[in-house]
């Protein structure tokens, strides 16, 4: 038995992981952190109040399968639901013979739809269907007429077509290959909207922007464009996340004014410097507005190494003893002798990628080493652990 902790502490031998981690950051700083001069659009940073999608779901039976359905003596609301549908029909089943049906042949699916903005009576939408119970696999099935609801209770489209399977398996003999997922599928345009939102868009004499991101300066930013191509007193910016815009009240007026309002461009700013860690994954990301003072790190490596060896204990002739298992154990402790590493200040992101890599750390080492140069008061940046 052999066991292994490895305990790193601040500054390692450079690693290939750390070349590969310097390479994206930067690649990541060209594309994103040093083209200043490219403006956002308005539509790309905020979006009219009203004008949303909502979700709509539904739960329905998938029929036509190849005896990969449920089975329903472990999922009774299989046989209830195609009992209920029977029923709509015409078609009554005694309750003994609608408790006993054996239907390997449908499975219980949760049908999902987005529906948008806008969206009236007879238009298609795309749905998606997942299993609900044991089915081994919804390939060559067809769902049947299945109401999709709102949050309000409401039937706002009706699902209905056969599935489109991107997984692809097959099983014999105890053993069993498949290709990507079999328990979930999607039907383009498989939904008929059959009633429409109304949205507050045409009502009152001005519209509201939200911003993606509360910012007041972004705010401003906005209500300073707007005013600035519509005139004065066109915009205010209520807060950090809300503009009201004054707008026309004729409908293709009104339409014509956001369309133009949506391609304004902003004046480009500084975001808050951010960094954010995925502790999962050993992600991490920076962004151009994060700044390093200057500091000191030391970083040193820690491994501990249990051997346990086995061996047995033979009792003499005739001395009426026990075979015996013994163990021993042989622990070792190696520490590597730590350095004292001084980081100069980082105005600017490449500056910031070339420090963190001259520490020779992995991208795993860099989670505990900037949260403790951001505990120092030298990492000028928020930062973020998801």
């Amino acid at each position: 038995m052999h066991t292994k902790t490895d305990t790193r502490f601040f500054a390692m031998p450079l690693h290939r992981a750390g070349y590969r981690l310097a390479a994206l950051l930067l690649t990541l700083a060209s594309i994103f952190g040093f083209d200043t001069a490219t403006a956002a659009r308005i539509k790309e940073v905020a979006a009219v109040e009203g004008v949303r999608s909502n979700q709509l779901t539904g739960f329905g039976l998938v029929v036509g399968l190849d005896g990969t359905g449920d089975q329903t003596t472990q999922m009774p609301y299989t046989s209830q639901g195609i009992s209920n549908y029977l029923q709509q029909l015409g078609i009554t089943l005694p309750t003994a013979s609608a408790s006993q049906l054996q239907l390997k042949n449908v499975a219980a699916v949760l049908v999902t739809a987005q529906l948008p903005a806008f969206a009236r009576p007879g238009q298609a939408i795309d749905v998606n269907v997942s299993s609900v119970g044991n089915s081994k696999s919804l390939k060559g099935g067809m769902l049947i007429s299945t109401p999709l609801k709102g949050g309000d209770g409401e039937i706002y489209a009706i699902a209905q077509g056969n599935l489109v399977i991107a997984g692809a398996g097959a099983a014999a003999g105890g053993s069993k290959v498949q290709v990507n997922h079999l328990s979930a599928g999607r039907i383009p345009g498989g939904a008929q909207v059959e009633r429409s939102v109304p949205t507050p868009l045409q009502e009152g004499s001005s519209i509201t922007l939200g911003l993606d991101a509360s910012d007041f300066q972004t705010a401003r930013r906005v209500a300073q464009a707007i005013n600035s191509y519509f005139g004065a007193g066109s915009a205010q910016a209520l807060d950090g996340r809300t503009v009201k815009v004054n707008a026309p009240s004729d409908p293709d007026s009104r339409v014509t004014f956001i369309a133009a309002l949506e391609e304004l461009p902003l004046e480009s700013s500084v975001p808050s410097a951010k960094v954010v860690i995925n502790a999962r994954t050993g992600s991490i990301v920076l962004n151009q507005a994060v700044t390093l003072g200057p500091c000191a790190i030391a970083h040193g490596n820690l491994s501990i190494s249990i051997s346990t060896t086995s061996s047995v204990s033979q009792p003499n002739a005739l001395s009426s003893g026990q075979t015996a298992v013994t163990q021993k154990s042989d622990i070792q402790i190696k520490q590597e002798p730590g350095m004292l590493i001084q980081l100069p200040p980082a105005p600017l992101l490449a500056d910031v990628v070339r420090a963190l890599n001259s520490l020779g750390a992995t991208p795993q080492d860099l989670l505990a080493i900037l949260q403790a140069i951001k505990a120092a008061g030298a990492l000028n940046a928020e930062l973020e652990v998801i």
